[in-house]
């Protein structure tokens, strides 16, 4: 693995109990993680998807089409289909930047596909493609596509644009989606000296194409009505296996996929019909602005659909898990869904939590993960039960579903013993200025969660409380750190015992320490020296590392300046040794809602992929 550019561009210096010079590596998929029906997880630690948008091409020229996603901004995804499966390879496809959007197609007519992305803001950046059709390599060779005068060609960086040869004449044209509803199409005119194409603008209103959407109104009180134009993204593909290419249109505002069908021939297309809701008959429902891709996927000759939910205007937290959708073509024009979780990670919404623990007293680890808001309940957020089902060497974490902590939002857990009775109790962070307390009413074996007190701790201001629990005076009972919207900390010395916890407030803005915003503190003895070190994620998802420095009882942290972790947006972390190897593994969570895993680099081995 080259790296794991923006999601987790690891450093970590000496920081595993292992010889001096140990660095922590990310994984995909070193731990069998099963769903709740028990199927595993092929790729469980890839950090989520809440905003997948996929292309299908043969980019290794093998005969069968790959997957690319793009999740975050700049960075492509890329799955290699190998027999009947995809095979993640990578996150950060050739380290190219596409910006907000990207469109692999044959620009120079040499038989391999090149790629346009975004050239910020909003202009075409153009990658040919210099090796070959089985050996692909992207160098820049425009920074935008240009019009027969050669002035750059603006595209709206919200839209995903599109390049095919309509109307069969061999010229490519270029169709702009607009969010004004409408499609410019332009068409090849020459080659420029860089060897692509130069377009020429044919019409601003290709076939009088003007989608409108609706905006979704409450029943009783806003009614629906028509709305201003939304962000669009585009596929063409012969849908109805007629021998002419087809428009499928995803637009914020329609909660479906809008299919033009071409009444014309290759030669003559005739779009200028009136878009239905897709597949024809059984159309698909999501939350809006979808992003479709076309190709044959299972090799039967015709072509299937992978929809990206990118969610519109119709509560889009619901599709943050459900939210990459595999059409099968089963008969010429008509299609079924095979998934909405195409590439199935462990993933619980939208900026995931995790926690480690053994919850069953079985002496193995298993997993909790808060979420900010449930994907099928706008009501509550949850948290997410992982059971270990394999041992502590051999682990096999199996989602169980939610523990049943509802009515926030914003789950943040962290787990102790507060009562001195021998069993785990969990402390929550939510949306909110306050951190609860769940005692554990149930065993070791069956935990079953009560709630003790709502406001175990308010914090002085500001929101997002996120805590963990430590000894950190080394009067053995348990100390809390809890992070907060502003990006500082606060530090609750236990002034009570350990059977009687009382948290007063030793400090609101701890150290000074700020990580910018959206702190979240974790403790955990890092390199097994018996003392605690204190990790930080952030909303901008950098993760770094304070030593304990703490002397005579004065509770201190000094910044390690050697470690610095990347992640995604509003990082989180949680640790423990889950293979059982005696080395510390990090998960992290994220804005996407999934986890990303990492491990010591002298236990990685085999188990890198």
């Amino acid at each position: 693995m080259k790296r794991l550019a923006a999601v987790l561009a690891v450093g970590l210096g000496a920081c595993a109990p292992a010889r001096a010079g140990a660095q922590f590596v990310p994984h995909a998929a070193p731990i069998a993680v099963q769903d709740r029906e028990g199927r595993e997880m092929p790729h469980p630690f890839l950090g989520g998807f809440d905003v997948p948008r996929p292309q299908l091409v043969d980019i290794d020229g093998d005969g069968d089409v790959d997957l690319f996603l793009q999740e975050r901004s700049g960075e492509l995804i890329f799955f290699e289909r190998v027999g009947d499966a995809w095979k993640w390879q990578t996150d950060v496809f050739q380290d190219l930047d596409v910006g907000e959007w990207y469109r692999f197609v044959d620009l120079d007519g040499d038989g391999d596909a090149d790629l346009l992305g975004e050239a910020r803001f909003g202009y075409i950046k153009a990658w040919r493609n210099t090796g070959s059709r089985t050996e692909p390599h992207f160098t820049v060779a425009s920074d935008s596509l240009r019009d027969s005068d050669g002035v750059p060609i603006f595209a709206d960086r919200q839209n995903i644009l599109n390049v095919v040869d309509i109307d069969c004449n061999g010229r490519l044209d270029l169709f702009l989606g607009r969010v004004t509803g409408t499609i410019d199409r332009y068409e090849q005119d020459r080659t420029g000296s860089d060897g692509f194409p130069r377009f020429r603008l044919l019409t601003e209103r290709w076939e009088g194409i003007e989608i409108i959407g609706q905006v979704p109104g409450s029943p009783g009180i806003i009614p629906e009505r028509p709305s201003m134009h939304g962000a669009n993204t585009m596929a063409f593909g012969d849908i109805d296996a007629d021998g002419d290419l087809d428009l499928l249109w995803g637009d914020f505002f329609e909660p479906g996929l809008l299919l033009i069908s071409n009444t014309g021939s290759c030669q003559h297309p005739n779009l200028r019909n009136p878009p239905q809701r897709f597949p024809t008959g059984n159309p698909l429902n999501t939350t809006g602005y979808n992003a479709p891709a076309v190709g044959d996927i299972n090799g039967d000759g015709d072509l299937d659909v992978v929809i990206g939910v990118i969610g519109g205007a119709y509560t889009p937290s619901q599709s943050s898990v459900n939210n990459l959708y595999l059409l099968e073509q089963i008969a010429p024009g008509s299609f079924e869904v095979r998934t909405s979780r195409m590439i199935p990670t462990v993933d619980v919404g939208s900026e995931s939590m995790p926690l480690v623990a053994d919850l069953d007293g079985d002496g193995d680890l298993d997993l909790l993960i808060g979420n900010k808001i449930a994907p099928d309940d706008i009501t509550s957020a949850e948290v997410i039960h992982f059971e270990n089902v394999g041992t502590r060497t051999a682990p096999v974490l199996r989602e169980r579903g939610p523990i049943g902590i509802r009515g926030e939002f914003h789950y943040a857990p962290a787990m102790g013993d507060l009562d001195g009775d021998g069993i785990q109790d969990l402390v929550v962070g939510t949306w909110r200025d306050r951190v609860m307390l769940y005692r554990n009413t149930g065993t070791p074996v069956v935990p079953a969660w009560t709630l003790a007190d709502s406001g175990l701790v308010v914090i002085t201001r500001g929101s997002n409380t996120a805590p963990t629990l430590g000894d950190l005076d080394g009067d053995g009972d348990l100390d809390m750190l809890v992070g907060e919207a502003s990006g500082a900390l606060n530090l609750y010395r236990n002034i009570g015992t350990r059977v009687a916890p009382k948290f007063e407030l030793v400090s609101d803005a701890f150290q000074g320490i700020d990580v910018g915003r959206r702190s979240t503190p974790h403790l955990t003895d890092l390199d097994g020296d018996g003392t605690l070190e204190l990790l930080i994620g952030s909303e901008d998802g950098t993760i770094r590392v304070w030593r304990n420095a703490t002397r005579d009882g004065e509770i201190r942290f000094e910044l390690d300046p050697a470690i610095t972790m990347k992640a995604d947006a509003y990082s989180s972390v949680a640790s423990g040794d889950l293979d059982g190897d005696g080395v510390i593994d990090l998960l992290v969570g994220a804005v996407a809602g999934g986890l990303r895993l990492i491990g010591a680099l002298e236990s990685a081995g085999p188990r890198r992929p």
